[in-house]
Protein backbone atom coordinates (compact mmCIF):
# COMPACT_ATOMS: atom_id res chain seq x y z
CA UNK A 1 0.00 0.00 0.00
CA UNK A 2 1.40 3.39 -1.17
CA UNK A 3 -0.21 6.30 -0.28
CA UNK A 4 0.39 9.87 0.57
CA UNK A 5 -0.26 10.88 4.45
CA UNK A 6 -3.80 11.90 5.72
CA UNK A 7 -7.22 10.50 5.96
CA UNK A 8 -8.23 7.56 4.06
CA UNK A 9 -11.38 5.14 4.75
CA UNK A 10 -9.97 1.60 4.69
CA UNK A 11 -11.64 0.06 1.75
CA UNK A 12 -9.43 -3.55 2.73
CA UNK A 13 -12.19 -3.85 5.70
CA UNK A 14 -15.36 -2.78 3.17
CA UNK A 15 -14.12 -5.26 1.19
CA UNK A 16 -13.68 -7.67 3.55
CA UNK A 17 -16.69 -7.62 4.59
CA UNK A 18 -18.63 -7.32 2.01
CA UNK A 19 -17.05 -10.28 0.69
CA UNK A 20 -18.57 -12.42 3.72
CA UNK A 21 -22.02 -10.84 3.14
CA UNK A 22 -21.93 -9.13 5.85
CA UNK A 23 -21.43 -5.01 5.43
CA UNK A 24 -21.88 -4.06 9.18
CA UNK A 25 -18.16 -3.63 10.25
CA UNK A 26 -17.75 -0.69 8.22
CA UNK A 27 -20.94 1.10 9.63
CA UNK A 28 -19.92 0.19 13.15
CA UNK A 29 -16.77 0.95 12.88
CA UNK A 30 -16.90 4.48 11.49
CA UNK A 31 -20.00 5.93 12.96
CA UNK A 32 -18.95 8.02 16.02
CA UNK A 33 -15.37 7.93 16.31
CA UNK A 34 -12.40 9.81 14.49
CA UNK A 35 -10.79 7.07 12.35
CA UNK A 36 -7.00 6.77 12.75
CA UNK A 37 -5.03 8.40 9.85
CA UNK A 38 -3.05 6.30 7.24
CA UNK A 39 0.88 7.38 6.41
CA UNK A 40 2.35 5.75 3.36
CA UNK A 41 2.65 2.08 4.89
CA UNK A 42 2.00 3.31 8.93
CA UNK A 43 -1.47 3.84 10.41
CA UNK A 44 -2.05 5.73 13.85
CA UNK A 45 -4.60 7.05 16.18
CA UNK A 46 -5.16 8.21 19.50
CA UNK A 47 -8.07 8.03 22.09
CA UNK A 48 -9.67 10.09 24.10
CA UNK A 49 -6.68 10.22 26.64
CA UNK A 50 -4.41 11.20 23.88
CA UNK A 51 -2.63 7.68 24.35
CA UNK A 52 -1.52 7.71 20.92
CA UNK A 53 -0.36 4.02 18.58
CA UNK A 54 1.42 3.88 15.55
CA UNK A 55 1.83 0.81 13.68
CA UNK A 56 3.76 -0.48 10.44
CA UNK A 57 0.93 -2.32 8.10
CA UNK A 58 2.42 -5.69 6.52
CA UNK A 59 2.75 -5.98 3.06
CA UNK A 60 -0.68 -7.96 1.85
CA UNK A 61 -0.36 -11.68 2.54
CA UNK A 62 2.78 -11.12 3.65
CA UNK A 63 4.25 -14.31 5.53
CA UNK A 64 5.40 -14.68 8.09
CA UNK A 65 4.23 -11.28 9.61
CA UNK A 66 5.80 -8.62 10.75
CA UNK A 67 5.35 -5.40 12.16
CA UNK A 68 5.99 -2.56 15.04
CA UNK A 69 3.69 -1.03 17.33
CA UNK A 70 5.05 2.07 19.34
CA UNK A 71 2.65 3.41 21.83
CA UNK A 72 2.84 6.29 23.96
CA UNK A 73 0.84 7.85 26.56
CA UNK A 74 -0.27 11.85 26.56
CA UNK A 75 1.76 14.28 29.17
CA UNK A 76 5.47 15.32 29.62
CA UNK A 77 8.10 12.43 30.40
CA UNK A 78 6.10 9.93 29.28
CA UNK A 79 8.14 7.37 28.21
CA UNK A 80 7.95 5.52 23.97
CA UNK A 81 6.62 1.49 24.04
CA UNK A 82 8.22 0.04 21.02
CA UNK A 83 7.65 -3.91 20.02
CA UNK A 84 8.20 -5.63 16.83
CA UNK A 85 6.18 -8.36 16.22
CA UNK A 86 6.67 -11.30 14.36
CA UNK A 87 3.99 -14.36 13.40
CA UNK A 88 5.46 -17.12 11.63
CA UNK A 89 4.73 -20.97 11.46
CA UNK A 90 7.75 -22.49 13.15
CA UNK A 91 8.59 -26.17 14.82
CA UNK A 92 11.20 -24.49 17.19
CA UNK A 93 10.76 -20.78 17.92
CA UNK A 94 13.66 -18.68 17.63
CA UNK A 95 15.13 -16.74 20.90
CA UNK A 96 16.96 -14.01 19.03
CA UNK A 97 16.19 -12.13 15.91
CA UNK A 98 18.72 -10.43 13.93
CA UNK A 99 17.71 -6.72 12.37
CA UNK A 100 19.23 -4.91 9.92
CA UNK A 101 18.31 -1.50 8.43
CA UNK A 102 18.84 -0.96 4.59
CA UNK A 103 21.45 -3.54 4.98
CA UNK A 104 23.50 -1.96 7.55
CA UNK A 105 23.41 -3.87 11.56
CA UNK A 106 20.92 -2.72 14.19
CA UNK A 107 21.41 -1.93 16.62
CA UNK A 108 25.36 -0.94 15.45
CA UNK A 109 27.65 -4.10 15.96
CA UNK A 110 24.72 -6.30 14.75
CA UNK A 111 24.50 -8.19 17.83
CA UNK A 112 21.25 -10.60 18.06
CA UNK A 113 18.23 -9.34 20.13
CA UNK A 114 16.57 -11.31 22.07
CA UNK A 115 12.89 -11.80 21.77
CA UNK A 116 9.89 -14.07 23.45
CA UNK A 117 7.45 -16.46 21.67
CA UNK A 118 3.92 -16.89 22.83
CA UNK A 119 2.63 -19.58 20.41
CA UNK A 120 3.58 -18.70 16.86
CA UNK A 121 3.66 -14.87 18.05
CA UNK A 122 7.66 -13.50 18.97
CA UNK A 123 7.84 -10.47 20.61
CA UNK A 124 10.93 -8.37 20.88
CA UNK A 125 10.57 -4.93 23.23
CA UNK A 126 13.30 -2.39 22.31
CA UNK A 127 15.21 -0.71 25.34
CA UNK A 128 15.04 3.14 25.10
CA UNK A 129 18.35 3.75 23.10
CA UNK A 130 17.31 1.32 20.79
CA UNK A 131 13.99 3.15 20.44
CA UNK A 132 15.53 6.97 19.79
CA UNK A 133 18.16 5.08 17.69
CA UNK A 134 15.31 3.78 15.47
CA UNK A 135 13.39 6.43 15.56
CA UNK A 136 16.05 8.65 14.17
CA UNK A 137 16.93 6.39 11.80
CA UNK A 138 13.90 6.08 10.13
CA UNK A 139 14.10 9.85 8.86
CA UNK A 140 16.59 7.88 5.52
CA UNK A 141 16.14 4.28 6.18
CA UNK A 142 13.20 2.66 4.26
CA UNK A 143 12.99 -0.94 5.67
CA UNK A 144 14.05 -2.57 8.50
CA UNK A 145 15.05 -6.43 7.54
CA UNK A 146 14.66 -9.40 10.28
CA UNK A 147 16.37 -12.75 10.01
CA UNK A 148 16.43 -15.96 12.10
CA UNK A 149 16.68 -19.33 12.08
CA UNK A 150 15.07 -20.31 8.60
CA UNK A 151 12.96 -17.18 9.01
CA UNK A 152 13.08 -13.58 7.58
CA UNK A 153 10.69 -10.51 6.93
CA UNK A 154 10.73 -7.11 6.07
CA UNK A 155 8.82 -4.06 7.63
CA UNK A 156 8.46 -0.96 5.95
CA UNK A 157 9.03 2.38 7.26
CA UNK A 158 7.60 4.41 4.51
CA UNK A 159 5.21 6.67 5.97
CA UNK A 160 6.78 6.20 10.02
CA UNK A 161 8.13 9.78 10.26
CA UNK A 162 4.82 11.37 9.54
CA UNK A 163 3.15 9.16 11.36
CA UNK A 164 5.23 9.82 14.57
CA UNK A 165 5.14 13.57 13.99
CA UNK A 166 1.17 13.05 13.78
CA UNK A 167 1.52 11.59 17.22
CA UNK A 168 3.69 14.86 18.50
CA UNK A 169 1.15 16.91 17.30
CA UNK A 170 -1.58 15.12 18.97
CA UNK A 171 -0.17 14.97 22.48
CA UNK A 172 1.24 18.94 21.93
CA UNK A 173 4.81 17.63 21.91
CA UNK A 174 6.23 20.13 18.69
CA UNK A 175 9.24 21.70 19.40
CA UNK A 176 9.46 20.33 22.69
CA UNK A 177 12.55 18.09 24.16
CA UNK A 178 9.95 15.20 24.10
CA UNK A 179 9.21 15.38 20.63
CA UNK A 180 9.34 12.09 18.42
CA UNK A 181 10.30 13.92 14.84
CA UNK A 182 10.01 17.79 15.59
CA UNK A 183 12.45 18.45 18.38
CA UNK A 184 12.64 21.80 20.28
CA UNK A 185 13.31 23.41 23.25
CA UNK A 186 10.29 23.48 25.08
CA UNK A 187 9.33 21.64 27.69
CA UNK A 188 5.25 22.77 28.03
CA UNK A 189 3.45 19.26 27.22
CA UNK A 190 -0.50 19.15 27.84
CA UNK A 191 -1.29 16.84 30.49
CA UNK A 192 -3.25 13.90 29.52
CA UNK A 193 -7.37 14.05 29.67
CA UNK A 194 -9.20 12.47 32.82
CA UNK A 195 -9.82 9.01 32.42
CA UNK A 196 -14.03 8.91 32.01
CA UNK A 197 -15.14 6.51 35.28
CA UNK A 198 -18.24 4.66 34.24
CA UNK A 199 -20.37 2.94 37.22
CA UNK A 200 -21.91 -0.54 35.87
CA UNK A 201 -24.53 -1.80 37.16
CA UNK A 202 -25.56 -5.14 37.11
CA UNK A 203 -28.78 -6.75 36.12
CA UNK A 204 -31.00 -7.28 39.07
CA UNK A 205 -33.40 -10.13 38.18
CA UNK A 206 -33.24 -12.85 35.97
CA UNK A 207 -35.20 -14.11 33.16
CA UNK A 208 -36.40 -18.22 32.62
CA UNK A 209 -35.16 -19.25 29.51
CA UNK A 210 -38.87 -19.75 28.55
CA UNK A 211 -39.37 -16.36 29.72
CA UNK A 212 -36.70 -14.38 27.88
CA UNK A 213 -37.65 -16.66 24.50
CA UNK A 214 -41.26 -15.55 24.87
CA UNK A 215 -40.51 -11.78 25.15
CA UNK A 216 -37.91 -11.69 22.04
CA UNK A 217 -41.10 -13.98 20.02
CA UNK A 218 -43.42 -10.86 21.02
CA UNK A 219 -40.68 -8.44 20.34
CA UNK A 220 -40.14 -10.19 16.91
CA UNK A 221 -43.66 -10.18 15.87
CA UNK A 222 -44.24 -6.45 16.78
CA UNK A 223 -41.05 -5.51 14.52
CA UNK A 224 -42.16 -8.12 11.79
CA UNK A 225 -45.57 -5.90 11.66
CA UNK A 226 -43.99 -2.75 11.18
CA UNK A 227 -40.96 -3.39 9.10
CA UNK A 228 -41.06 -7.08 7.46
CA UNK A 229 -37.31 -6.28 6.48
CA UNK A 230 -36.10 -4.62 9.82
CA UNK A 231 -34.55 -8.37 11.32
CA UNK A 232 -34.28 -11.69 9.83
CA UNK A 233 -36.60 -14.97 11.10
CA UNK A 234 -34.74 -17.75 10.08
CA UNK A 235 -34.17 -20.57 12.25
CA UNK A 236 -30.79 -20.82 13.16
CA UNK A 237 -31.16 -16.53 13.88
CA UNK A 238 -34.30 -17.59 16.79
CA UNK A 239 -32.09 -19.60 18.79
CA UNK A 240 -29.55 -17.23 19.29
CA UNK A 241 -32.21 -14.47 20.92
CA UNK A 242 -31.53 -13.15 24.72
CA UNK A 243 -33.97 -11.41 27.11
CA UNK A 244 -32.35 -10.41 30.60
CA UNK A 245 -34.09 -8.43 33.19
CA UNK A 246 -32.81 -5.04 33.98
CA UNK A 247 -34.32 -3.93 36.77
CA UNK A 248 -37.78 -4.06 38.78
CA UNK A 249 -39.67 -2.02 35.48
CA UNK A 250 -37.57 -2.43 32.41
CA UNK A 251 -36.32 -5.57 30.12
CA UNK A 252 -33.14 -5.87 27.86
CA UNK A 253 -33.63 -7.99 24.59
CA UNK A 254 -31.47 -8.62 22.15
CA UNK A 255 -32.42 -10.42 18.46
CA UNK A 256 -30.38 -11.66 16.35
CA UNK A 257 -31.14 -9.95 13.08
CA UNK A 258 -28.27 -11.05 10.47
CA UNK A 259 -25.85 -13.68 9.99
CA UNK A 260 -22.64 -13.92 7.78
CA UNK A 261 -19.77 -16.20 7.86
CA UNK A 262 -18.14 -14.84 10.82
CA UNK A 263 -20.46 -12.63 12.22
CA UNK A 264 -23.71 -12.33 13.66
CA UNK A 265 -25.93 -8.67 13.94
CA UNK A 266 -27.26 -8.48 17.38
CA UNK A 267 -30.37 -6.01 18.18
CA UNK A 268 -30.83 -4.49 21.05
CA UNK A 269 -34.45 -3.20 22.29
CA UNK A 270 -35.04 -2.34 25.85
CA UNK A 271 -38.97 -2.57 27.38
CA UNK A 272 -40.89 -1.73 30.02
CA UNK A 273 -42.59 -4.27 32.48
CA UNK A 274 -42.23 -6.75 29.58
CA UNK A 275 -44.91 -5.43 27.49
CA UNK A 276 -43.21 -5.98 23.78
CA UNK A 277 -44.99 -2.71 22.11
CA UNK A 278 -43.23 -0.99 24.85
CA UNK A 279 -39.66 -1.63 23.22
CA UNK A 280 -37.47 1.15 22.19
CA UNK A 281 -34.13 0.94 20.48
CA UNK A 282 -31.13 1.05 22.85
CA UNK A 283 -28.75 3.75 21.30
CA UNK A 284 -25.09 2.64 21.03
CA UNK A 285 -22.65 5.56 19.67
CA UNK A 286 -20.77 2.81 17.49
CA UNK A 287 -24.55 0.82 16.60
CA UNK A 288 -25.60 0.36 12.92
CA UNK A 289 -28.79 1.04 11.34
CA UNK A 290 -31.17 3.80 11.54
CA UNK A 291 -31.67 3.16 15.33
CA UNK A 292 -28.32 2.61 15.69
CA UNK A 293 -28.92 -0.09 18.33
CA UNK A 294 -27.32 -3.35 16.46
CA UNK A 295 -23.47 -4.06 16.97
CA UNK A 296 -21.46 -7.57 15.78
CA UNK A 297 -21.15 -10.22 17.56
CA UNK A 298 -22.39 -9.03 20.79
CA UNK A 299 -23.24 -9.74 23.57
CA UNK A 300 -24.17 -8.65 27.44
CA UNK A 301 -23.11 -9.82 30.68
CA UNK A 302 -25.85 -10.08 33.60
CA UNK A 303 -23.42 -9.95 36.42
CA UNK A 304 -21.52 -7.24 34.98
CA UNK A 305 -23.76 -5.15 33.32
CA UNK A 306 -21.57 -4.90 30.63
CA UNK A 307 -21.90 -5.85 26.85
CA UNK A 308 -18.92 -6.25 24.52
CA UNK A 309 -18.95 -6.49 20.54
CA UNK A 310 -15.84 -7.75 18.28
CA UNK A 311 -16.82 -6.98 14.49
CA UNK A 312 -14.53 -9.16 12.59
CA UNK A 313 -13.57 -8.17 9.02
CA UNK A 314 -12.59 -11.60 8.15
CA UNK A 315 -12.84 -15.07 9.30
CA UNK A 316 -9.01 -14.95 11.19
CA UNK A 317 -10.00 -11.49 12.90
CA UNK A 318 -6.73 -9.69 11.84
CA UNK A 319 -9.10 -6.64 11.10
CA UNK A 320 -12.24 -5.02 12.07
CA UNK A 321 -13.91 -2.97 15.16
CA UNK A 322 -14.16 -3.71 19.16
CA UNK A 323 -15.73 -2.74 22.39
CA UNK A 324 -17.68 -2.21 24.88
CA UNK A 325 -20.65 -0.74 27.04
CA UNK A 326 -21.75 -0.87 30.45
CA UNK A 327 -25.71 -0.13 31.81
CA UNK A 328 -25.25 2.59 34.29
CA UNK A 329 -29.18 1.89 35.74
CA UNK A 330 -30.16 5.08 32.97
CA UNK A 331 -28.56 4.18 29.82
CA UNK A 332 -25.58 1.72 27.97
CA UNK A 333 -22.62 3.72 28.19
CA UNK A 334 -19.44 3.37 26.36
CA UNK A 335 -16.70 1.95 27.88
CA UNK A 336 -13.86 0.72 25.27
CA UNK A 337 -13.41 0.83 21.16
CA UNK A 338 -11.11 0.03 19.22
CA UNK A 339 -9.86 -1.17 15.52
CA UNK A 340 -8.04 -1.88 13.26
CA UNK A 341 -9.12 -1.25 9.17
CA UNK A 342 -6.64 -3.38 7.20
CA UNK A 343 -6.65 -6.73 7.26
CA UNK A 344 -2.65 -7.22 7.19
CA UNK A 345 -2.37 -10.26 10.43
CA UNK A 346 -2.49 -7.62 13.28
CA UNK A 347 -4.20 -9.58 16.33
CA UNK A 348 -6.81 -7.38 18.24
CA UNK A 349 -4.17 -7.15 21.31
CA UNK A 350 -2.34 -4.55 18.79
CA UNK A 351 -5.07 -2.55 17.62
CA UNK A 352 -5.42 1.46 18.10
CA UNK A 353 -7.46 1.79 20.83
CA UNK A 354 -9.65 5.11 20.44
CA UNK A 355 -11.67 5.33 23.06
CA UNK A 356 -11.14 4.05 26.90
CA UNK A 357 -12.52 4.77 30.52
CA UNK A 358 -12.07 2.89 33.56
CA UNK A 359 -15.07 0.94 34.83
CA UNK A 360 -16.68 0.31 38.67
Amino acid sequence: MRQNAGNRRPDRLKSAALGAGFALVPALAFAATPEPKTFRDWMAGCDNLKSCTALSLPAEAADPVAYLRLARSAGPDMPVELTLRLRGDWKTPPRSVQLKLDGAPFPAGGKAMSAETDGDMLSLTFKPAEVTALVEAARKATKLSIAAPQVTAEISLSGSVAALLWIDEQQGRLNTTSALIRKGNGTNVPAAPALPVVIAKPASGALSEKDGKALAAALRKGIKQRDPDGCEDDETLLTIDEAWTLDSARSLVSLACSRGAYNVSNAFWMIERGDAKTAKPVVFPQGDGDAKNTLVNAGFDPKSGRINFFAKGRGIGDCGASGGYAWTGNAFVQTEFSMMGECRGIGSEDWITLYRSEIK
